[in-house]
C-alpha cells in the first residue's frame, strides 16, 4: 500500500486509490493516516496536535452540515463550531454552493471544488478540515489541494472517509466528533502550543483582521466599481 504525502505533488499526482490505499472496513477501530491504517484514537490525537501547531487552520464546511436538514446535522454543525472554538485561531470557510462562480471567486468567503487550491493559497491554510462535503465534491476537492499546495487536509466523513486526504475520519457521528474535540483539549493541557498564540500567529491574524475591518469599511460611496463593456454574443434568432 502506497502512502500519502504533503503536497505540493504536481499538475496531476495519481489518486490515492491508483497507489493502492484504500480505506479501513467499517468498524475496525482503525482509520486512514497519510495512507496507512491505524488505531483511531491515534488518528484522532494527531488530527487535534495538526489543528493546534499548523498555520491558519481552516474548517470548510459543506452543504450537508451548513443547512439544518435534520436535527442531528444541526447537532453535528454546533459540535463542529464547538471544535472551531477550542482551536484558537481557526478560521470558517464555507462551501455551501458547488457550482462553479465564474469569472472569479473571493477565496475568502467561499472555497468552490474548482478553485480549492487558490482559497488556500490566498490565505495562508495549511491545516484544514472538510465536514459535511459530499464525497464525490470532497475527492476533488483534496486532490486538488494535495496537487497544488503543501496543507494538511483532513476530511471528516460520515460515510466511508476519503483516501486522499492526508487523515481521513470516516463514519463520522457525533460521539467521535465529542472525541475528537477532546482530543484538542487534552492536547494543550499536554503543552501543545496553539499556532495562534505564537508570535508569528498573533502578528498574521491581527494583519488578517485589519485587513478585513478595512474591507468591511467600504460602502459604495467610497469603492470604484469596474464596469467593462461585455461582447454581445450571437443571437441564433437574429435576422
Amino acid at each position: 500500500m502506497g502512502k500519502i504525502e504533503i503536497g505540493p505533488i504536481g499538475l496531476l499526482p495519481p489518486s490515492a486509490a491508483a497507489m493502492g490505499i484504500f480505506q479501513p472496513e467499517k468498524g475496525s477501530g482503525y482509520q486512514l493516516l497519510e495512507g496507512e491504517h491505524v488505531p483511531e484514537d491515534e488518528a484522532i490525537k494527531v488530527a487535534a496536535r495538526q489543528l493546534l501547531s499548523l498555520r491558519n487552520p481552516t474548517l470548510f464546511p459543506g452543504p450537508m452540515i451548513v443547512w439544518g436538514w435534520t436535527d442531528e446535522t444541526i447537532h453535528k454543525a454546533e459540535l463542529a463550531k464547538q471544535l472551531v472554538d477550542e482551536v484558537p485561531g481557526m478560521n470558517i470557510i464555507p462551501m455551501p454552493d458547488y457550482r462553479p462562480i465564474y469569472p472569479k471567486i473571493d477565496p475568502e468567503a467561499v472555497i468552490n471544488p474548482c478553485h480549492p487550491n487558490l482559497t488556500v493559497q490566498h490565505n495562508k491554510i495549511h491545516v484544514c478540515v472538510l465536514i459535511g462535503v459530499h464525497c464525490h465534491f470532497a475527492n476533488i476537492t483534496l486532490k486538488m489541494i494535495r496537487a497544488n499546495t503543501n496543507c494538511y487536509t483532513m476530511a471528516f466523513c460520515q460515510y466511508d472517509g476519503h483516501e486522499d486526504a492526508l487523515l481521513s475520519i470516516r463514519d463520522l457521528d457525533a460521539p467521535k466528533l465529542e472525541k475528537i474535540i477532546q482530543a484538542v483539549k487534552d492536547a494543550k493541557k499536554e503543552g501543545v502550543e496553539p499556532w495562534a498564540l505564537t508570535s508569528e500567529g498573533k502578528e498574521e491574524l491581527a494583519e488578517i483582521k485589519a485587513r478585513k475591518d478595512k474591507v468591511k469599511e467600504l460602502t459604495k460611496d467610497n469603492v470604484s466599481l469596474f464596469m467593462g463593456d461585455l461582447e454581445q454574443g450571437l443571437d441564433e434568432n437574429a435576422e
